[in-house]
């Protein structure tokens, strides 16, 4: 189901407002969950030792690479479709021009698309999704703090990879045509009036 342009329904990136009694918190997707982890944690693992233990550098750039590529492809086309319902990605018209799309899953009966979703597995999904871009800006600072340039390549592919998945999911969760600045001043702003109204009932 392609998400509607004119939705303003707020929504909660890790699903916090939503009821939890109504979601399972086992993980339906062992295989899913553990990829989705897999080969972003071991991409940092990788760079992380082969900085410190002084690896070739040709090897570790490699090896690097292959699971940042990796991770992007199963990231992109599996564990986000099973484990939140949403998916995204790129197609080109006949005439050429290219369009983003982004999808979230379709509701069947009275079954909401969140229900579906097991709620330890929508945690696993979207905290892997943030944290790991967040070590690679970490890196991409430090490799230029410490001029290692040579690493600068590497830790800037994990960055765009990654934040691209990011990006798309996030796209995906708060609506595809949503301007996400808009979200964001939304929330400070409904923020704002909660503490004035608090502080107005409080005197």
């Amino acid at each position: 189901m392609r998400l509607d342009p004119n939705d303003d329904e707020d929504v909660s990136l890790f699903d916090a407002e939503e009821d939890s009694a109504t979601r399972k918190s086992k993980i339906k997707h062992p295989l899913a969950s553990f990829f989705h982890l897999f080969f972003r944690i071991s991409a940092i693992l990788v760079y992380l030792l082969c900085g410190s233990f002084g690896g070739s550098f040709i090897a570790c750039m490699v090896t690097i690479i292959l699971l940042l590529s990796c991770d992007f492809w199963t990231v992109k086309n599996i564990t986000g479709r099973l484990m939140v319902g949403l998916r995204w990605w790129n197609q080109v018209d006949d005439d050429g021009k290219s369009h983003w799309v982004f999808e979230s899953r379709k509701a069947t009966g009275t079954q909401s698309s969140a229900s579906r979703t097991s709620n330890a597995e929508s945690r696993i999904f979207w905290l892997g999704l943030v944290i790991c871009p967040v070590i690679w800006v970490v890196f991409a600072f430090s490799t230029l703090i410490s001029f290692k340039i040579k690493w600068l390549a590497v830790v800037i592919m994990g960055v765009v990879l990654q934040g691209a998945n990011l990006y798309g999911y996030v796209r995906c969760k708060v609506g595809a045509r949503t301007n996400l600045k808009n979200v964001a001043t939304n929330y400070f702003g409904r923020q704002f009036l909660k503490q004035a109204f608090t502080k107005q009932e409080e005197s």
